[in-house]
């Protein structure tokens, strides 16, 4: 179902590629505590609420309101799981709901892990990066694509700011 994709002393990072545009969800575990949380609650919600269940998931954190990275959050909300996003992406999930906003540069606590929150505004407006203290890992939804920025054609998009908020 899932690959643990990266480890090290203090967390797993686990993969699942889900739906029709293979989007990546990511689980961030801190090994001391067990706790979880989930990036971007995509699609295929039956398997993503085995994996949150299976890894102790609480909290979703959905990196922006792009259609093909939400259409699981009704599933996870009615799992009783609590779904963040910003603000400014908000309204894009006005028909699935969400739970609490996610400001820049909040620091959002996963067991002993702090996960610094990133406004990368660009792909859409509230676009969001989720850098992990003290590590490498900096999961960006589509504001990075593999080679490049991510794309910037919708609505909201911008690709002058996409690129202002990655040099940034």
């Amino acid at each position: 179902m899932t690959t643990l994709h990266w480890a090290d002393s203090r967390l797993e990072v686990h993969r699942l590629v889900v739906g029709p545009y293979d989007n990546n969800v990511f689980v961030i575990r801190c090994r001391e505590t067990g706790e979880a949380v989930l990036i971007d609650a995509a699609n295929e919600h039956e398997k993503l609420l085995e994996l949150c269940t299976a890894l102790n998931v609480r909290r979703v954190l959905e990196t922006h309101g792009h259609w093909d990275h939400i259409q699981a959050v009704p599933a996870m909300r009615e799992a009783g799981l609590s779904v963040a996003v910003t603000a400014a992406d908000a309204p894009m999930l006005k028909d699935v709901g969400y739970d609490v906003f996610i400001d820049d540069a909040e620091v959002i606590e996963v067991g002993r892990l702090r996960l610094q929150a990133i406004h990368n505004p660009g792909h859409t407006p509230g676009s969001i990066s989720f850098l992990i203290e003290g590590s490498p890992l900096l999961f960006s939804g589509d504001t990075l694509f593999p080679g490049g920025p991510g794309g910037a054609k919708f609505e909201g998009g911008d690709f002058n700011t996409i690129i202002d908020s990655i040099d940034n």
